[in-house]
């Protein structure tokens, strides 16, 4: 990959390794294993396998480095580690760098498996974790210590979309010598440039808008060659995290229109926003792209642009909440987003069911709030649609 390649090119091309056939798309290596020509050469392979040689499926795979080549590239990183899903990379770079006696800090608005993770099986194990509101720089301030041995935060929360200023978090972390560990998923990383901005690892989701396309789990740690190969590989090769040669595949499929996609549903966001402003069915319209917000000036500074998902609060609870789900035609209730479709989620009731009444309450989780992933159907129909069940939704039932 050349240095010198805008983003659009880099995310068709790089990485590419092709077989002697000379193939156009990229190959599917389906393999758990390799041959070696010689006794000796197997056990010079083991002993230190060379950057384009390969043991077994979990310590790579020729199609997966090209997605890890692909998307280091595109976030500036020095290497990158391909997961099985999203939450084997947010488990797996936590985890192997973390130990009994360790302190980490991290925002309290998370997605629901990262507080399992955080607060469950961290503390299992013996690291004291301190939870914090993520907006607040004197919170992090406050919070970290001399043996503060990571920080962690979703650049953008889910599902409240409050926005943590990665730059100001990271020079309050490594005044300390902490890690900082980044969920970029809602941010994208066409969006984000989180390690540019400070951030040490970074962490996708590639389920969401790296596939896009609603077909296949995968995640992906990115950070310097130290910390990905000394740190995290030997860990995630151990417990079987890795990525499957055709997820990587279809990621690396994603990779190719994911500018284009994000692009444009972000535009649609955020005439979403503007067209739903003044709703009587809504008490509030939430989305870090618009001037509403009340971190818009940090989300223009640190992004650029407000990402993909809006969310929704009907001014009605839950039931009216309910209504609107159900009262629409184009976009899809499910629980996943940065998909092509248009989906709908109420996380009350779903991604963050579990969570005790006053955390959500805490958090803003409201049970009026709906999180809208906005996708690439066509702007008029997308806003025809959510604006009509509104108005369902605010008929007396």
């Amino acid at each position: 990959m050349s240095d010198d390649w805008n983003m659009r090119t880099k995310l068709v091309h790089g990485g590419t390794r092709r077989s002697q056939y000379g193939e156009v798309s990229e190959a599917i290596f389906l393999t758990q294993g390799f041959v070696y020509d010689s006794a000796e050469a197997a056990e010079a392979r083991f002993l230190q396998a060379g950057p384009d040689e390969f043991i077994y499926g979990r310590y790579g795979n020729p199609t997966v480095a090209m997605f890890e080549d692909r998307i280091a590239g595109l976030e500036g990183a020095e290497a990158a580690f391909a997961t099985a899903s999203g939450m084997a990379a947010v488990s797996g770079a936590l985890t192997s760098m973390l130990r009994a006696g360790d302190h980490v800090v991290a925002a309290r608005a998370l997605f629901g498996s990262c507080l399992y993770v955080l607060d469950e099986v961290l503390t299992r194990f013996g690291v004291e974790v301190t939870f914090i509101d993520g907006t607040d720089l004197d919170a992090w301030r406050a919070a970290v210590r001399s043996d503060t041995r990571a920080v962690f935060f979703e650049s953008i929360a889910n599902p409240t979309l409050e926005v943590v200023d990665i730059a100001a978090v990271a020079d309050i972390a490594h005044a300390v010598g902490a890690t900082v560990v980044v969920d970029n998923v809602f941010a994208t990383p066409v969006f984000s440039c989180a390690i540019e901005q400070g951030a040490d690892v970074v962490i996708y989701s590639a389920t969401k808008h790296i596939d896009g396309q609603g077909r296949a789990l995968g995640g992906v740690i990115l950070g310097t060659r130290e910390f990905i190969r000394g740190t995290v590989e030997p860990y995630m090769k151990h417990t079987g995290g890795a990525m499957s040669p055709f997820n990587a595949w279809v990621m690396l499929k994603g990779l190719e229109t994911i500018s284009l996609r994000v692009n444009a549903q972000a535009q649609t966001a955020l005439a979403l926003t503007d067209a739903l402003q003044g709703r009587p069915e809504l008490s509030r319209v939430i989305y870090p792209g618009h001037a509403s917000h009340a971190q818009h000036d940090l989300v223009l500074r640190q992004m650029g642009k407000g990402g993909t998902v809006v969310a929704l609060e009907l001014a009605g609870g839950q039931a009216a909440a309910f209504r609107f789900l159900n009262a629409l035609r184009i976009v899809v209730i499910s629980n996943n987003l940065g998909d092509a479709k248009s989906i709908a989620t109420h996380p009350a009731t779903t991604t963050h069911q579990r969570l005790p009444a006053d955390q959500k309450a805490l958090l803003g989780i409201t049970p009026g709030l709906v999180r809208l992933s906005v996708g690439i159907e066509d702007q008029e129909d997308l806003i025809a649609d959510i604006s009509r069940a509104l108005t369902i939704a605010g008929e007396k039932q």
